[in-house]
């Protein structure tokens, strides 16, 4: 029976990993019970060494929150920490490169469906504007590409995750069975993500990430990228071109560079007044406007302003620089056991793709952070803990032969 459990417990973790792309709450059902499958097995239970920086910024939480007047209102993210079991299911039940490369390939087919699946929607919401006389632009702006998630962001992250991955593969990878459908899903991946316009994705997160990419496969590339990036710039439609100069021109309320200047203000406001604990978990949403600077005038540009859309002032508002620097920290030790791996020489070659395509992630998750909460979805933060395990199994797995 033991057998039968362990594998159980792989093909659960498979099948929660591949759902999140899809809906969440078979996700989480599939997780239940694979850690129930994990639990019974004979496998022996793992997290990655990450578990001091881990704890500590666990622990900032439940601090923060039982400091905070308002411990009901935070148990979401409490009950958030049940999605970081990824972390023990991944480590705990993957075997080998093979079984990594299988499910960043299953999640590329299932992510270019919902790509597919988004340039309909595209092409829909573009006909709605015609049909009503709207700019297009003012129109899309507001109501995005979803693929088969509820929202564009979480879309748009997921997508950037795993086209990066895709690309690793690619790129690195001496497997050459599945390169050709690779190479078409990273082409629909890639349009998708840049008619989604979330300019933290496709001009921020996902070049930086590729742009590391480039320079350990052909580092010439990495000079030719801004040449390519003016001529497709040059040829791009006009939607696509006024979101890039909308960094500097925007659309009036259209474009959320008034919003994140209120929202970056108001959290370092939060940050000077409580640094060491924060207002508490979900706070920052409930008290966000006692924290808006008196001299912004009311009301308020359109926006979210339920968070800071920026991991850093996000963590430090709601949970203190403390906290803050626990999950720096533990990014920090990720980035440098994960570089360390890649300057030795390696046995399995084949974990250099792997390994590669958690770095570039990471960095893409770090930089997009600059300007969006990415990490606060369930579904982006399910693939980044599958990545960042996935980049320590590829450690591991480095100084096997194969």
């Amino acid at each position: 029976m033991k057998p039968y459990l362990d594998r159980a417990a792989f093909y659960l973790t498979c099948g929660s990993l591949v759902s999140i792309l899809f809906s969440i709450a078979l996700s989480q059902i599939l997780l239940a019970l694979a850690l129930a499958a994990l639990l019974l097995s004979s496998e022996r239970l793992r997290l990655p060494p990450i578990k001091a920086p881990l704890a500590l910024f666990m622990l900032g939480t439940i601090v923060s929150l039982l400091l905070s007047g308002h411990i009901r209102d935070g148990t979401p993210q409490i009950r958030k920490f049940l999605v970081l079991l990824i972390l023990l299911l991944v480590y705990s039940t993957f075997r080998s490169i093979a079984e990594i490369r299988a499910i960043v390939l299953l999640w590329s087919v299932v992510a270019t469906l919902s790509a597919v699946r988004s340039l309909f929607q595209f092409w829909h919401k573009y006909q709605q504007s015609q049909e009503q006389g709207q700019n297009f632009y003012n129109f899309y702006i507001g109501e995005r590409i979803t693929g088969f998630m509820s929202h564009w962001m979480t879309f748009g992250g997921e997508e950037m995750i795993i086209l990066l991955l895709l690309a690793s593969y690619l790129f690195f990878s001496k497997y050459e069975r599945w390169k050709t459908a690779g190479c078409i899903c990273a082409a629909v991946l890639a349009v998708s993500m840049v008619l989604g316009l979330t300019r933290s994705i496709f001009l921020l997160g996902f070049p930086i990430g590729l742009l590391y990419l480039l320079w350990f496969w052909h580092r010439w590339l990495v000079a030719a990228a801004p040449v390519v990036a003016l001529l497709a710039f040059l040829v791009a439609p006009q939607v696509l071109k006024e979101r890039v100069t909308s960094i500097l021109q925007p659309h009036g309320e259209t474009d959320s560079n008034k919003h994140r200047t209120i929202t970056r203000r108001a959290g370092l406001e939060m940050i000077r007044a409580h640094p060491w604990f924060g207002l508490g978990p979900e706070q920052v949403k409930a008290q966000f406007e006692q924290w808006v600077p008196a001299d912004i005038p009311r009301p308020l540009p359109d926006g979210w302003y339920g968070h800071l859309h920026n991991i850093y002032l996000q963590y430090a508002a709601e949970r203190g620089i403390p906290t803050l620097l626990a999950f720096l920290w533990m990014i920090g030790k990720i980035l440098w056991d994960f570089a360390r791996a890649l300057r030795n020489k390696l046995a399995n070659t084949e974990a250099r793709f792997v390994l590669h395509g958690a770095v570039a992630v990471v960095l893409a998750i770090l930089a997009e952070g600059l300007l969006e909460y990415n990490v606060g979805d369930s579904e982006v933060l399910t693939l980044f803990l599958a990545v960042v395990s996935f980049g320590y199994l590829a450690r591991e797995a480095a100084d096997v032969a194969v």
